[in-house]
């Protein structure tokens, strides 16, 4: 990849004093302008004493902006030895500056941006019509000259530009920040017309002319490209160029530039690589805009209706109900007010009242549907209500869950003998309960390098684990399992 060192010259448009500094600028570029080259210190002082905000700059401030400007390479000092006189002449060297290539470049940019938004885009056609023309004389350029070949190539390059810089300058007014509120102005709806159809005209002329040039294009053999194009780049190196130094590499940069540019149109009309062509992307692209200048003006219309009351309307039409002699009669009315296409269909999982096939809605008791908005910020409403003491409940609660603990501690220690308890020998039909209990302890003991543990009720013991199973008789089932006894310290268990 070739390196991109940084640009010096438009370190003046980021300065701590790039006003002062734009401005001497801006008045080198506008004297550059008027075929003025060259100027003295005291004509760019004579120039800034014009502007108010400029009363108090000195002529010392305008040197030092100069030698700033000299040292980023923006100016060029040429000393003048037509005005020394003296020898304090000589010393303090009169100069005459002049902007380097790259300023007059740079000031373009700034202002090109300035007027940015004074020039806006079109959808003209001529572009393509005109590129389908020139492309139609692509396979008549051989024996031309290479002026007639060279006038033909940069033709056909710079229509190609614009038509690419108007649509997306076009195009971009849409997106931004500004043309959002003005789609969204009242004004807008006596305009939407003039826009719709002018977006749909460039669309159908786009349409037959890119269909057009993708076909000259398509017929425009490997060949025949190739050779049109060595004619251009050849009609390129026949111009003279006063750079010297570059010469070596000029040819490969003028090939690099000519069939870069040649792709970029080809791919501009044709797909490739299955990507889309730019061309059908831009299509899309004036679809959106169009769908979205027929919806913002819907919104709009939409938005002024919200406002309108139709208080007395309803009014009328409930009179109107009440007057209707019979069912029938309320349908006709019923098909009149509110039509057709205003008719919506609910299906809901509700037990009807019976299961005819035959039998109306209107013959069978209504039923009321709870609706809620589709929105994040709807919150159901709560209802106020009071609250209840529960305390006698809790009570009641809490003395049967401890008469059940108790219950399961009595059960398991009625099986610890001698401060042992043998699996083994627990011959009853134990509950569920007591099970788990069994197998937490023996859980809380395998985990521990000393195999000891500690029930819930305060005793500590030792887990012996011997080779041989045994069966644990459960209200639920019996169950197969190793043989463990629990040795127990502590000698007091009920």
């Amino acid at each position: 990849m070739k390196y991109l060192p940084p640009i010096q010259e438009t370190s003046y448009l980021s300065a701590p004093l790039a006003p002062q500094y734009r401005q001497i600028m801006r008045i080198f570029f506008n004297e550059y302008e008027r075929m003025r080259f060259q100027l003295y210190k005291e004509d760019v002082y004579e120039i800034l004493k014009r502007y108010d905000e400029y009363e108090e700059y000195t002529m010392e401030q305008l040197k030092s902006d100069l030698e700033s400007l000299v040292k980023w390479r923006n100016l060029t000092p040429i000393q003048d030895p037509k005005k020394v006189f003296t020898i304090e002449d000589y010393k303090n060297k009169q100069f005459r500056y002049s902007m380097s290539e790259y300023a007059v470049e740079v000031e373009r940019m700034t202002v090109s941006l300035e007027n940015l938004f004074m020039e806006s885009g079109s959808l003209s056609m001529n572009f393509f019509v005109r590129i389908h023309s020139a492309l139609e004389q692509a396979e008549h350029m051989y024996g031309r000259t290479s002026r007639e070949i060279n006038e033909w190539w940069r033709n056909l390059q710079e229509d190609f530009k614009r038509l690419n810089q108007n649509y997306q300058d076009y195009l971009r007014e849409f997106y931004s920040g500004k043309a959002d509120k003005v789609l969204k102005s009242l004004e807008f709806i006596q305009r939407k017309d003039l826009f719709t159809s002018y977006l749909r005209e460039f669309v159908k002329e786009m349409q037959i002319n890119s269909s057009r040039i993708e076909a000259t294009l398509k017929s425009v053999s490997p060949s025949i490209e190739k050779s049109l194009l060595e004619l251009v780049i050849k009609s390129e190196l026949e111009i003279p160029h006063p750079i010297s130094e570059h010469k070596s590499s000029l040819e490969s940069s003028i090939r690099e530039n000519i069939q870069g540019k040649w792709y970029a149109l080809k791919h501009w009309f044709i797909s490739h690589d299955g990507r889309p062509s730019e061309c059908s992307q831009v299509l899309e692209i004036t679809d959106e805009v169009i769908r979205k200048v027929i919806q913002n003006a819907a919104l709009i219309v939409q938005l002024q209706n919200w406002g309108i009351s139709r208080k007395d309307d309803y009014k009328k039409f409930i009179s109107l109900f009440l007057d209707c002699e019979d069912i029938n009669e309320a349908h006709k009315l019923a098909s009149h007010v509110f039509g057709i296409q205003n008719i919506q269909h609910f299906k809901v999982n509700d037990t009807r009242s019976t299961d005819s096939i035959n039998s109306s809605v209107y013959d069978e008791q209504p039923s009321e549907c709870i609706l809620k908005p589709h929105t994040r910020t709807y919150k159901p409403r709560i209802d106020k209500n009071g609250f209840e003491i529960k305390t006698m409940e809790k009570l009641v609660r809490r003395a049967a869950y401890l008469k059940q603990i108790e219950e399961e501690r009595k059960m398991v220690m009625k099986y610890i003998q001698n401060n042992k308890l043998d699996i083994a020998s627990v011959n009853d039909r134990i509950p569920a309960s007591t099970r788990m209990t069994l197998l937490k302890w023996i859980s809380a003991a395998n985990i521990t390098v000393s195999k000891r543990g500690k029930t819930e009720y305060g005793q500590t013991f030792k887990l012996v684990k011997y080779d041989e199973t045994c069966t644990l008789h459960c209200e639920d089932g019996d169950m197969e399992m190793p043989r463990y006894i629990f040795e127990f310290k502590d000698s007091q268990y009920v």
